[in-house]
């Protein structure tokens, strides 16, 4: 038995694995200078590792009990977590080498925030989901802090540490809750016993507080607090990990718990999702007007996206996980492009955040001020991009799952949310002269930037088989 739950779990043990003996390596080798090697390596082992699973076995698998669940949702979850990582490493490296950042910890933490990923998204028991989101975040609070010399870099680090902690005591409250109430803390027990008439208030109140700690991991209102403050003070790499990999990751395991453990009673839980989305998408579109600093503007967007993924899940219906599914894979591409335009901001060879410094880039950048019009474009969901048609997904299961009016204000603040999109295309192309920005650029953003870009426009024949793939893996969930 403990070798077949082995088998089932060994692409976490491999990435594990190869996450210590880089540690032991660098340690005892004491080189920073191995910290352009490590990146590249851990970037090819992230890559393997997502082929692996991709062309895998399919079907269902249960290891330890029903601990961790091996289905098509959770690879789904994987193959995009591991390939984002694996991206933004690769986006990491040219930008944090110039800056005397770029440490043999970075990638081997990045890896192990990975693990704990991939953990979270098989999770079929409330000990292992717990297990991995803690892996997962207490390396997080560490790359956050990875610029030691810099106020807000510590800042941020400090500030997602403290309102971490926070989360998670919400979360092993309404754990321990729900474990009195249930006798259990397996998924397939639990679901027993919420689906029964007697359903008790005691399962209510820890099922709100177990959406209220992951609500905090996809920054959702009204517990998005940390996310303007720690996107402008981390290293904008790291920045770019947060607004990617990380996202989807809460956002699987948010849908494993509903569907795995509280599937019976989709009514209940789906009102708190609709609150929870509603806030997420006026507060995210309101508030960004108002930032000039590109990377707190970021924030603002990534908790209005978060609403939209959230109203997919609030339908609860297996259309509603595959729109969430293709609706974080869209978002997942379009930060990556957009991101490696925010590296390639620099003056003189320093960063550069402020909106306005891109006034009249297009003239000097045509090419990049083009992919990044479309990058924005598809971000505010203007068709056809690809973005576009991601929230189309939502918005109809929305609609079909009887939330009417979510869907309405949905597109309410879509449109409201535009204008701080469309203010940063007007600076490229209709702004007023000022400094220039560096015109330097390495291969790797330049090509993600230009990749990603032609996705938005690529994706809309067939979506790269996305929407295909998402199917499958919300049928394993919901059936």
């Amino acid at each position: 038995m403990m070798q077949a739950d082995l088998t089932v779990i060994l692409p976490e043990i491999v990435l594990a694995v190869y996450a210590m003996l880089a540690l032991i390596g660098a340690v005892y080798s004491s080189r920073d200078d191995l910290a352009p090697a490590l990146v590249w390596l851990t970037t090819a082992v992230m890559a393997g590792l997502a082929v692996w699973i991709a062309t895998g076995t399919g079907g269902t698998r249960i290891a330890f009990g029903g601990m961790f669940i091996d289905d098509g949702f959770a690879r789904f979850s994987k193959v995009a977590i591991l390939v984002s990582a694996a991206v933004v490493l690769v986006m990491s490296q040219d930008y944090m080498s110039r800056r005397g950042i770029l440490r043999f910890e970075y990638p081997i933490l990045v890896a192990l925030t990975s693990v704990g990923m991939m953990v979270m998204v098989s999770a079929g028991d409330l000990m292992s989901l717990y297990m991995g989101l803690e892996l997962h975040s207490l390396a997080l609070y560490v790359v956050a802090a990875l610029r030691r010399d810099n106020v807000k870099s510590t800042e941020a680090g400090l500030k997602y540490f403290v309102l971490g902690a926070l989360s998670s005591g919400l979360l092993l409250y309404g754990a321990s809750l729900v474990y009195g109430y249930a006798g259990t803390t397996v998924f397939a027990g639990i679901v027993q016993t919420v689906s029964q008439d007697d359903l008790s208030l005691g399962l209510l109140f820890g099922l709100v507080f177990l959406i209220s700690g992951i609500a905090f991991k996809v920054s959702a209102v009204p517990f998005h607090m940390w996310t303007p403050d720690v996107y402008e003070g981390s290293p904008t790499p790291v920045t770019a990990f947060f607004a990617t990999a990380p996202k989807l990751a809460a956002m699987a395991m948010l849908a494993r718990i509903l569907y795995d453990a509280f599937g019976g009673i989709s009514g209940d839980w789906g009102q708190v999702l609709a609150l929870l989305s509603l806030l997420s998408m006026f507060l995210g579109a309101v508030a960004g007007i108002a930032q000039r600093d590109i990377k707190r503007l970021m924030a603002y967007s990534s908790i209005a996206h978060m609403g939209y993924a959230l109203m997919g899940l609030a339908a609860g219906t297996e259309f509603g996980v595959q729109a969430m599914l293709i609706y974080m894979a869209i978002y997942i591409t379009m930060n990556v492009g957009t991101f490696a335009f925010i590296l390639m901001m620099e003056r003189d060879g320093r960063p550069v955040t402020d909106i306005r410094a891109l006034n009249l880039y297009a003239r000097r950048e045509p090419g990049k001020a083009l992919a990044m019009l479309i990058l924005l474009f598809s971000l505010a969901g203007v068709p056809p991009m690809l973005g576009f048609f991601g929230k189309f997904y939502v918005l109809r299961a929305a609609y079909e799952g009887g939330l009417i009016w979510l869907a309405v204000a949905g597109v309410i603040a879509s449109v409201i949310g535009a204008f701080y999109y469309i203010r940063i295309v007007y600076y490229m192309y209709f702004g007023d002269e000022g400094e220039e920005l560096d015109t330097r650029s390495s291969p790797a953003l330049w090509g993600a930037l230009m990749a990603c870009a032609a996705a938005m426009i690529l994706g809309i024949v067939n979506m790269f088989g996305v929407e295909a793939a998402a199917a499958a893996a919300a049928a394993t969930l919901v059936n």
